[in-house]
């Protein structure tokens, strides 16, 4: 990913501005900067204030992997997964899906993203209690070594050429991707370490190298490992982080 994803800047930027630290539009224009024109839903996230919701919650589920999303019906685990986001407030339940639509003729074309609200039962406080970022961090490591192992064990090194490399550090400047001041410094270098992880990896599954096709098969395998470990991460992260925006963590 060249950016951090959009449910993790609502989730941090709509969360800052339910704890009062700014006005709720203008958190909204925070979170999507790129966008032209934001629709549907997006009213959920003022009535979810006026019911006292605290953190608006993240989740990057993928195909497979659809344990962070919150418990829902069929239509919201097709929407998120398809989607591959969504946030939700925790409390009282429910979540809103992002969609990134391009409107307008060629050569002069806008982005709207458009929010779908999706009901959703509340989220066990344990759920969120057992988020924290040392363990997050840790757990994180570990797999990014695990996979780095398999890759290298087919004498694959996907981030050692110059244009992976130059992406990463593309990222890796991107430093706070503009995000709401007050956030742990530790969720910061997660969604840094993410983001930037998960950018090389995004790129090396669209150029994958010409070799047999059982070393391509591993590839594939370590490279998706290595996906999922840091859309978790970055998923839990936010969601950490939110809870202290809301004044829920010390």
């Amino acid at each position: 990913m060249s950016d951090l994803p959009a449910a993790v800047r609502l989730s941090l930027w709509v969360t800052a501005a339910w704890a009062g630290h700014l006005d709720l539009e203008e958190a909204v224009r925070q979170a999507l900067p790129d966008a032209d024109h934001v629709a549907g839903d997006v009213g959920h996230l003022a009535t979810w204030q006026d019911f006292g919701e605290r953190v608006l919650a993240c989740a990057l589920p993928r195909a497979g992997d659809i344990s962070g999303l919150p418990r829902g019906n069929p239509e919201l685990t097709a929407a998120a997964t398809d989607s591959g986001e969504c946030v939700y407030v925790p409390a009282i339940g429910g979540a809103l899906v992002p969609s990134i639509e391009i409107f307008g003729p060629e050569g002069d074309q806008g982005m709207a993203v458009r929010l779908t609200a999706f009901d959703c039962e509340p989220t066990p406080a344990h759920r969120l209690e057992e988020l924290h970022e040392s363990q997050i961090e840790r757990e994180l490591r570990t797999r990014l070594v695990h996979a780095t192992s398999a890759l290298e064990s087919l004498d694959i090194q996907p981030f050692a050429g110059s244009t992976l490399r130059a992406q990463a550090d593309e990222v890796t400047t991107l430093r706070e991707w503009g995000l709401p001041s007050g956030l742990p410094g530790r969720a910061i270098r997660i969604l840094q370490t993410a983001g930037t992880v998960g950018a090389a990896v995004d790129f090396a599954l669209g150029h994958s190298p010409a070799i047999d096709v059982a070393a391509d098969a591993g590839r594939l395998r370590a490279l998706r490992e290595l996906q999922a470990a840091t859309d978790q991460a970055m998923a839990h992260a936010t969601t950490a982080a939110a809870l202290h925006l809301a004044g829920m963590r010390a």
